[in-house]
């Protein structure tokens, strides 16, 4: 199935009162097996293309991947440009077959993160892709801690940036190993009353599986960003590989076995916020 942008993917979820999961992406065999679990289930899911990915992949390999592995299964699938933090590198996705890209500005003025946001908006639309932009700041475990959003400056960003979704900071917070996150659904519906567009949850490793399903339900939280509870099972798998065999040197069998027990765990993640069925 030809790739979708992210407005229609998060527009319907809203509708139905589901989520999709932003899918963090750091090579082949971890976008092979998120596509995979997306196949099997029907369910549909964004593959994430953020910093780090970048820095190993350039931009235009990663968007020419996601696509062909889009284009391999009958499921929308949306192949997004994740954290760009400057026009050019929003604009390069625009132009290397990313069919969404998301501005952080999150740690700009108010003023000038409208002002970027909406100009990629206008670069985007001309090309069917979607933005998603961030007003607040969604710190990072052992690191920057985050700035909750304010209210006010929701509404003002959403409705001046022209921005299809607007990630938020509400107690997610970036590279959770833990399920310990405590997130503001209160601050949430607060955000809902201010404005209609479809809200993203950067973070969701560290958001227990249980209240990710009850926001996905019962908020306009259409999109959940998971990468750091992935790499884990990733991680895990390797070690037990070469701790069962000392004398193994081949990248692709250390690596290929990994494909299937990340497509497992994709699979419980998407269906706990997916479609009611």
């Amino acid at each position: 199935m030809t790739a979708v942008n992210l407005k229609t993917l998060l527009t319907k979820a809203n509708k139905q009162n589901y989520a999709v999961a932003g899918l963090v992406v750091l090579g082949w065999e971890d976008a092979l097996a998120f596509t995979q679990a997306a196949d099997e289930t029907k369910i549909p899911i964004i593959l994430q293309a953020g910093p780090s990915c970048r820095e190993n992949t350039h931009v235009t390999i990663l968007g020419k991947m996601f696509r062909h592995l889009a284009n391999q299964t009958t499921t929308p699938i949306c192949c997004h440009l994740d954290h760009g933090y400057t026009l050019d590198e929003c604009k390069e996705g625009i132009n290397s077959g990313f069919t969404s890209v998301m501005f952080d500005g999150s740690k700009l003025s108010l003023k000038k993160n409208i002002r970027i946001s909406s100009s990629i908006v206008k670069i985007a639309k001309n090309h069917n892709i979607s933005v998603e932009g961030e007003i607040g700041f969604v710190g990072y475990n052992n690191g920057k801690k985050s700035q909750g959003t304010s209210i006010d400056e929701a509404k003002i960003f959403a409705k001046n940036s022209g921005i299809d979704a607007m990630a938020i900071s509400v107690g997610n917070t970036h590279l959770q190993t833990k399920k310990i996150s405590s997130i503001d659904v209160k601050k949430i519906k607060m955000i809902e009353k201010v404005t209609k567009i479809p809200l993203v949850l950067h973070g969701s490793s560290g958001i227990p599986d249980h209240l990710r399903r009850k926001i996905s339900r019962e908020t306009n939280v259409a999109k959940f960003n998971i990468g750091t509870e992935l790499r884990v099972v990733f991680g895990n798998k390797v070690r037990q590989i070469l701790k069962n065999d000392h004398k193994i040197y081949d990248r692709l069998k250390i690596i290929k076995p990994t494909i299937n027990v990340m497509k497992k765990k994709t699979i419980k993640i998407i269906k706990n916020i997916g479609p009611v069925k």
